[in-house]
């Protein structure tokens, strides 16, 4: 499991139904995370613990404060882009993403472990195509891997 963490001033999830009506599905409206959230094959729950905890703990606040500490909110969307292979030609692979039925209970579990923290969670909506707007602060972005 992947996960790639940035600091946040605001961030939000849009989806655009084939009506064309665009619906805000969540979002986090002061400082927190924007967690872009990967799954892979042999991913189970010990990966989702230990990117949830991490998320949850990382000290990438303002004054090296994590979101438990701050009471900060979190947007977790499914990318499962991150498991995109590149290293040959121009088109990725994505065979390294698992897929949908695999990765959804897993992007769940990490957003109901980060809830069962206490953390306040938005999320996006699974293999919806999604616009994510953000205001990265810092910057800082992480790479997570479990």
């Amino acid at each position: 499991m992947r996960a790639v963490v940035q600091r946040v001033a605001h961030a939000s999830v849009t989806v655009v139904g084939a009506d064309g009506e665009a619906e805000v599905v969540g979002s986090v409206d002061r400082p927190g995370l924007l967690a872009l959230v990967g799954v892979t094959h042999d991913d189970g729950d010990a990966q989702a613990e230990t990117i949830a905890r991490k998320i949850a703990e990382l000290r990438i606040l303002d004054g090296e404060r994590s979101v438990l500490d701050e009471g900060a909110p979190v947007l977790v969307v499914s990318q499962f882009t991150l498991y995109a292979d590149t290293r040959k030609g121009r088109r990725p692979s994505w065979n390294g993403a698992a897929p949908g039925h695999v990765a959804e209970p897993l992007v769940d579990a990490v957003v109901e472990r980060l809830r069962s923290r206490g953390v306040e969670v938005a999320t996006g909506r699974f293999g919806a195509h999604m616009r994510v707007e953000l205001l990265n602060d810092g910057p800082v972005t992480l790479l997570l891997e479990a």
